[in-house]
């Protein structure tokens, strides 16, 4: 089926600590594919969703859902169940890729690069994780995206109070070896990488505030990188994406130190798509307006489906 002959349903909002940022992706989606004429069924995934939901007839659903709930493989299983199609990674490459800590295992099994980390709970000793990954240190959520309850730990006597902020939205913490050097993302679209683009920012790190709220972000496009380095880097994105079993469309983040050595840090599955957002910049810098880049994820979908 042609995907103009299509009714797609947008899932957005949720009801994680994401969902501001979901509300303004997703209606981002519904306006571009309004713009070009596309049947289109807007779906907040908040309480009682689910019975309004089944009601409506449509092709597809497009996910523009962010953090858990709707990144976590939990929606994906739902959806897989109902045998409705959908856009994105599905429950196994969700789930690991929301997981923070098994993403790591795996790399580590395949010999990916990554920082060092350490599982904090209850029993560790901040002292014996100080002397064992060195100073600074970056202390996330497992299961958070958009840099939401990050913080960054330059002395032994701030990881407590680092620890309990991230443990505000997780149970379950990880510190991880602060890397010195310089950030860039990797889209990855239908089995190949955009352009890399490098961030700057006057924050510690490319934080909630630098993603969302603030205008003084550098993103730079070129990357600033050779051609070869570039190429590594995408090529290291691909595999990185691939080993935990993600598909369609997401994003890699990675730092560069300063010995020139990538180091992976995390795999966003449903990266956002708002006017602040990394995926629209890469897919510019590659030729596709916001809405061709939108019909793009929809065709990587609709193969797996066999629907052209």
């Amino acid at each position: 089926m042609r995907i103009s002959d299509m009714r797609v349903a947008v899932l957005y909002g949720g009801m994680s600590a994401e969902r501001a940022v979901s509300l303004k992706s997703g209606q981002a989606v519904i306006d571009a594919l309004r713009s070009i004429d596309i049947d289109v069924l807007p779906v907040d995934v908040c309480e009682g969703w689910l019975d309004q939901f089944r009601k409506n007839e449509f092709d597809i659903a497009f996910l523009a859902l962010h953090g858990r709930g709707g990144e976590d493989g939990t929606i994906q299983g739902l959806l897989d169940s109902l045998d409705i199609p959908y856009t994105g990674s599905g429950v196994l490459g969700s789930a690991l890729a929301m997981d923070k800590v098994r993403t790591k295992q795996i790399w580590q099994t395949l010999g990916l690069p990554t920082p060092a980390y350490a599982v904090i709970d209850h029993d560790s000793d901040p002292e014996q994780i100080w002397q064992t990954l060195g100073g600074p240190l970056m202390v996330k959520p497992v299961h958070e995206g958009s840099s939401i309850g990050l913080s960054k730990v330059e002395q032994l006597d701030e990881l407590k109070v680092a620890v309990l902020k991230a443990e505000e939205l997780d149970s379950q913490v990880i510190a991880e070896q602060w890397i010195t050097g310089k950030e860039y993302t990797v889209t990855i679209l239908d089995g190949r990488a955009l352009p890399v683009i490098g961030l700057e920012t006057h924050h510690q790190f490319y934080d909630y505030e630098a993603k969302y709220l603030v205008d003084d972000t550098r993103y730079l496009l070129p990357c600033g990188l050779t051609e070869a380095e570039e190429s590594h880097i995408q090529s290291l994105a691909i595999e990185a994406f691939n080993a935990v079993g993600c598909r369609d469309w997401g994003r890699v983040d990675l730092m560069v130190d300063g010995d020139n050595r990538p180091q992976l840090l995390e795999v966003n599955t449903l990266p956002g798509m708002t006017d602040h957002s990394l995926v629209p910049m890469a897919g510019k810098a590659a030729g596709y307006s916001f809405a061709e880049l939108v019909l793009e994820i929809i065709r990587a979908a609709q193969k797996r489906y066999h629907a052209v």
